[in-house]
Order: structure tokens, then sequence, then C-alpha cells
């Protein structure tokens, strides 16, 4: 018996049960060099993306004019589109329209100014008569929501219209006339009512004196030609008789022209006297004379109706008009009216003859 085996016993389990009696990771850490594992990392939130921008097309005409609209046929048109507010890589859609029919449909991109705005242009043209309007429209995008534009309402036309002509052509013709203020039906039909109304017109802008339009005198009225000089708007309701222009006009008070007739005046030998003068005496019916509503101003000389007018001066003195236009001008000039009679230029004869005539 050894009294001194028994404490190294007593020892070894006191270490085995320290041992046992140790964290799990305590003895991993004496076991294991592994570093430990990093800190798991967050997920980025993605960019909340801009709602599309509203917008708004405005849709403006070009080598169109009149009063209504028009062009002729064969003209190129231009449509420009303005696009507000501009957005890169954006497309219209361009659809034409041709009396209330689709006729032509065109993708156009739309490009930057400088004002934050964008444009774009579209040309179009038709050798087909009829009521015209272009109408853009943006589908909607990421960028931009759907909105869309019209233009205005024009009209193509026909430009080589003349007697017994009718329909859209020769109603925007007399449209256009009476705009102007000539004495001109709106029935639409060449008649010739028109046809005085048109050589009216051709005389006051310097074209060929004929019953007929074409492209020039379309041209014309498109761009405003044709309106009538006012000479003596002081004169307050009175009548206007231009001698350079074979031309006659009742003008309103403020100096507004209420109609304007074609008229013949005296021929070089016997020539209208010039001056300002009134209405002192009133004939109707015809005469003698085959003078039809006559209106006399002065002596002999009267502004009457006649069967006989040609585009230039062949009178005897007397203002010489169309009978058809003889009653209604008969009706509007009264006792005392203001007759103004003068030639561009300033000049014309001042002698009052006693044998003027028709």
């Amino acid at each position: 018996m050894c009294p001194v085996k028994a404490p190294v016993r007593l020892l070894a389990v006191c270490a085995v049960t320290l041992w046992a009696a140790l964290p799990a990771s305590a003895g991993a850490a004496e076991t294991s060099s592994a570093p430990a594992a990093p800190p798991a990392a967050e997920t980025p939130t993605p960019p909340v993306a801009p709602p599309p921008s509203a917008g708004k097309i405005k849709l403006e005409l070009e080598r169109v004019a009149g009063t209504p609209l028009f062009a002729l046929m064969g003209t190129r048109i231009v449509v420009h589109g303005l696009v507000t507010p501009y957005v890169a890589g954006q497309t219209v859609k361009v659809s034409f329209y041709r009396e209330g029919r689709k006729v032509e449909v065109r993708i156009v991109s739309v490009l930057a100014l400088h004002n934050g705005e964008g444009q774009f242009r579209i040309n179009f043209a038709t050798r087909t008569a009829g009521l015209v309007q272009a109408l853009a429209v943006h589908y909607a995008t990421p960028q931009q929501v759907q909105f869309s534009g019209r233009s205005p309402r024009f009209r193509f036309v026909f430009g080589n219209v003349g007697p017994g002509s009718q329909g859209q052509s020769v109603q925007l013709l007399q449209s256009e006339l009476s705009v102007l203020h000539y004495a001109v039906p709106l029935n639409g039909v060449f008649e010739e009512a028109t046809g005085r109304a048109l050589i009216a017109f051709r005389k006051v802008t310097g074209l060929e004196r004929v019953p007929s339009a074409g492209g020039g005198v379309f041209e014309r009225l498109a761009h405003g030609a044709g309106s009538f000089h006012v000479h003596y708007p002081g004169d307050g309701r009175h009548v206007e008789a231009d001698l350079t222009r074979q031309v006659l006009a009742e003008i309103d008070r403020g100096g507004h022209v209420r109609a304007i007739f074609t008229m013949s005046s005296g021929k070089p030998s016997t020539p209208t006297v010039i001056g300002r003068f009134q209405v002192y005496r009133k004939e109707p019916g015809t005469n003698s004379h085959g003078m039809v509503d006559s209106s006399y101003f002065i002596s002999g000389y009267a502004i009457h109706g006649y069967a006989e007018v040609p585009t230039f001066a062949a009178s005897h003195g007397c203002l010489r008009i169309p009978i058809p236009d003889a009653a209604a001008i008969y009706g509007w000039v009264q006792f005392n009216t203001p007759v103004d009679v003068y030639n561009e230029n300033g000049r014309g004869s001042h002698t009052v003859r006693g044998n003027a005539g028709p």
C-alpha cells in the first residue's frame, strides 16, 4: 500500500471534470485558427423613376392663307408642330384628313429647341380639292403621357375657274371676294355676277380684266390683295369713283367700304369731270338714252346702269355700271350723297360739259 498514489488519481479526475465543463467555443478556439465570418452586406434600394411628364402640341400652318384658309392644289403646305416640354427620344404620329377621311400618316421625331420646347415640320400636298386638317398624337411612353393637337382646317382649291364652273373652289372665290366687299353672290356658281365682281378685283389688283380666275387671282386673295383704298374717309356716307382703276365704291361712315362695283367712266374725248359733288336728282327706271336708275351728281353726269359696260373708259362722261347692279346702287345713294371722282395721279378734266351723256 502506497498512500501517495491517491492524490494523483484525484488530480486526474479533477482535470477531466474541468475539461468537460468548458464551453464548446472555448475548446474550438484552442483547436481552430479559422477567422470569424464577416457581417452580411445590406441590399441597395433601387432609384425611383420619375413619373412621365405631361405635354401639349400646337400645330401651325405655312403656305396657307385667306379667309377662310386655303391653298392651291399642288402646293406643298407645311405643318409646324411645337411640343411642350421637350423630352429626348420622343416621336409624334401625324395624320392628314381630307373631308373627314384619313389620307396620309407620318411618324416624325421631335427635335429640341433652345427654350425647352421641341418641334417638328412636315410637308403635305395633294391634287384633290377638299377640306383638310392635320392631327398629331404623342402616344404614352415612360417619359411622357399621351397628348395630341389639331391644325386649323383649310381647303385645297382648284385655281382655274370661270363662267359655268361650280363647287367648292367657286364658293371659296366668292367668299374671298365678299370679305373684301366686292358685290358677289355666295352660291358656289360662277355666273355673270361673280364675273363682274372678279373683273372689279382684277382692276384693283392690276391683273388682266377677264371674268375668270387662275393661280394669280387666288395667290393675291391669299395674301389679302384687292382692298379698296378710301381716299375721302371724312366725307361720311359717300360714293367714290376711281377713274384710274375703273371701279365705283359705296363708303359707309367712318371710311368703311360697303360694296365695290366695276364701272366705265368717260372716254378720253368725253371725260368724266373730277371733283367732289353731291347727288341732286334721281331718276328711276330707264330713260330715252337707255340710262337705268340714274343718280345725277352734276349737270348731265350721272351714276346709272347701262347695257354696255366695257372694262375700260368708254362713256360720254357718266359713270356706267352694269344694269344688274343699278337697282342696288340707286337704292343706297340718297339725295345729297357726296360723290368723289378722281384719278390716282391727280389729273383729269375739271370742265363740266353741257352735253355729257351715257
